[in-house]
């Protein structure tokens, strides 16, 4: 790839974050201004013009996932060399590189989970904890430790902060004290040890400081509203005086707080850097005018020094539905109203994937499991347990390995479907929820992944699909479940869907009863919905019960953040079934052999994928020709329009009407209403009206 395709479609102000190769740089980025695109892009540029070398580049992020998204966009720019890993991750590399050669013999041992050793410190200390206070009294070490906050100085700290500790400040200082005196004891370090003490030694040895600063030379910080305290320091430790340090970030979406993680870094970059290029991504390409609006409109109401720094965005697609707002007597009639509309999404050609809940706090997902399972809507817990550690993801992976050994250059599709059928995949899912349900939905969920592997790269084998998990694994990337996603809005942060629902908007859940001690935390509550608001791409439905069980007290108030965006008055949605697509009755079968079609893609183009093709290589041709022209007017990539797999089978079926174009798997009633005349112009061999006027 040369320099200046690395510069193709990227919007100005991308494009000016890509030519910034040297620092210091600040890309204050809203959601979904395509700040990934921006700085892997930048990576690229710079590599590809000989600024630096792939291997001197060390791009920092917070989540192992965000890390391998960096690490699979730099090898698809010609970047494979860069280092992008989280912060663990890079000091836990670099400890146990340097600990040999200035210490000696093997560092300290890592403690993945800190409440064994905290529920024997609280022991020492004569106190008893159950589960949900052992659970808060480590994080709440682990909030002295990012802040570096030493256990004598926690109870004024812990004051000034405004923290509630889960015990006496003093006797949570006492713990914390035994806490460290017990890891010392046995030479282990946590993660928090685990980042000081790599500092440490970067300050301490020269040598070593100066052996890594000649290794990396270019540093990038995603989410830099993030950062905290001993992240900082690490973070100075690597630069010395060096200042060719790019960081990304949104003070808009600061909503870990809690865990140490201060704006103040982001916001105060120029103080440190006077001489920092400042540039602000605001075009938003993920969200419809009306999602924007009303995400602008949720910070709008801001106050203090949130205010003052709130990004405006521009809304970059064509109109949308309007934001639904829904009031219902109870929690459990509120759920039903949200399965009820899921179902009809679905109905409507709606991926379940495409599909999220998202609610402030874990209990509030049981009503929404119940109704899911009571109306037949797939859905998925978000940080259950984890994807790769499943056993049957492990057997299956095991399988592919093997087969891989001996690939005969097999279609990679059908080659993982033979696999995972061998595993216990079938065509059909079985009856209801339970472990063979879930077994089945991870199986579908590897075969998923194939097929997106086979659009991406016609040429992947099973070789490459094999390495692709490990790759996976490695960072916790799991592939996308089928099924509507029930999540926090904390653990929904950096992911979108075609269709968010937020639940239980109610003074006293968002924002949460403890966040009034504090304008600070109110204003993070704010954040959160924020947050919410922007996780949706088309269909967004706000929603709150006035009492929590039915029959009971109605006396909940719908949450202040909605005051002045939802109507005084909001009743049931209205919902438009003019353009529903008819439920099928059973697996689509193949219009040339007549086999059961369970692949996606092979339900897409309405046949097996090795079943002979017909289409018109003319018609094909064109509307990619036309989907070209519609994604630069609307300022989209090609895809949102419609994908390839979904103009192959419109090509091959050439439908002369909207009910048959409704048909086929991909167009759904919004895209049937936005580009339905247009594609029908094609195949009956005319000019679309918009190309008309262009």
């Amino acid at each position: 790839m040369e320099a200046d395709e690395v510069l193709a479609g990227l919007d100005p102000e991308q494009r000016e974050v890509a030519e910034a190769t040297r620092g210091p740089v600040c890309v204050l980025a809203g959601a979904g201004t395509g700040k990934t695109r921006a700085i892997t892009h930048r990576i690229a540029y710079a590599v590809h013009t000989g600024v630096v070398a792939p291997q001197r580049v060390l791009a920092v992020t917070f989540t192992t996932r965000a890390a391998g998204e960096l690490r699979g966009r730099l090898r698809q720019l010609g970047a494979p060399g860069v280092q992008a890993r989280t912060f663990h991750a890079a000091a836990y590399k670099q400890l146990h590189y340097f600990w040999p050669k200035v210490v000696g013999g093997e560092p300290p041992r890592l403690v993945e989970s800190k409440l064994a050793l905290v529920a024997e410190a609280a022991r020492l200390c004569r106190l008893s904890f159950g589960r949900t206070e052992l659970r808060d009294a480590a994080a709440e070490i682990e909030w002295a430790k990012v802040t570096q906050t030493r256990p004598g100085d926690y109870a004024a700290a812990a004051a000034k902060a405004g923290r509630t500790p889960p015990i006496e400040a003093v006797d949570m200082a006492r713990v914390h004290d035994a806490y460290e005196r017990l890891r010392r004891d046995r030479n282990l370090i946590d993660f928090e040890g685990m980042l000081e003490l790599t500092a440490a030694i970067f300050t301490e040895h020269q040598e070593v400081a100066n052996q890594f600063r000649d290794q990396y030379r270019h540093f990038v910080v995603d989410e830099y509203q993030d950062v905290n305290p001993l992240q900082k320091l690490l973070l100075d430790t690597w630069l010395g005086e060096r200042e060719d340090l790019c960081v990304v970030g949104d003070p808009n979406q600061t909503i870990y707080s809690f865990t140490g993680a201060s704006p103040s870094y982001l916001l105060s970059f120029t103080v440190e850097h006077p001489d920092a290029k400042v540039i602000k991504l605001v075009r938003d390409y993920r969200s419809t005018p009306q999602v924007v609006r009303l995400a602008n409109g949720v910070l709008a109401q801001a106050r203090g020094e949130a205010r003052a720094h709130r990004l405006e965005l521009v809304a970059q697609r064509s109109d949308g539905p309007t934001p639904v707002f829904t009031e219902h007597d109870d929690e459990v009639a509120e759920a039903e109203a949200v399965a009820k509309r899921i179902r009809e999404l679905l109905d409507e050609g709606v991926p379940a994937r495409e599909i999220a809940v998202l609610f402030r706090i874990n209990a509030q997902s049981e009503p929404y499991e119940q109704a899911f399972a009571d109306h037949g809507v797939p859905y998925v817990v978000k940080g259950a347990e984890r994807f790769f550690e499943r056993a049957e993801v492990r057997q299956a992976v095991v399988l592919l390995r093997g087969a891989a050994r001996s690939d005969t250059g097999e279609p990679l599709v059908r080659a993982v479907r033979d696999v995972l059928a061998a595993a216990g995949l079938t065509d059909q899912p079985p009856e209801g929820r339970g472990a063979a349900r879930e077994r089945w939905e991870s199986l579908a969920a590897l075969a998923q992944l194939a097929e997106d592997v086979a659009i991406d790269r016609p040429s992947a084998g099973l070789r490459e699909f094999v390495t692709e998990l490990e790759e996976r694994a490695g960072s916790q990337h799991a592939p996308t479940l089928e099924g509507v996603t029930l999540a926090t809005l904390h653990t929904a942060k950096g992911l979108e869907w075609d269709a968010v629902f937020l639940t239980g908007l109610v003074e006293g859940t968002l924002p949460i009863i403890y966040a009034e001690k504090s304008p600070d935390q109110i204003e993070e509550e704010r954040r959160l919905l924020y947050v919410g608001v922007t996780r949706a791409r088309e269909f967004l439905t706000l929603s709150w019960a006035l009492a929590r069980s039915p029959g009971g007290r109605k006396g909940r108030r719908r949450s202040r953040f909605l005051d002045g965006l939802a109507p005084q008055s909001a009743g049931p949605p209205r919902v438009d079934r003019s353009a529903r697509r008819p439920v099928s009755s059973g697996p689509q079968p193949c219009r040339v052999c007549g086999r059961p079609l369970t692949a996606a893609i092979e339900r897409k183009l309405g046949r097996c994928e090795s079943c002979p093709i017909d289409y018109d290589e003319d018609l094909l041709e064109r509307m990619k020709h036309w989907r070209v022209g519609v994604s630069k007017r609307q300022k989209v990539p090609a895809y949102v329009v419609f994908t390839d797999a979904t103009l192959q089978a419109i090509a091959e079926r050439a439908p002369l009407s909207e009910a048959d174009l409704a048909a086929i798997p991909g167009v759904g009633a919004v895209k049937l209403e936005r580009y339905g005349s247009d594609v029908l112009a094609l195949c009956r061999g005319e000019e679309p009206a918009a190309d008309l006027v262009d």
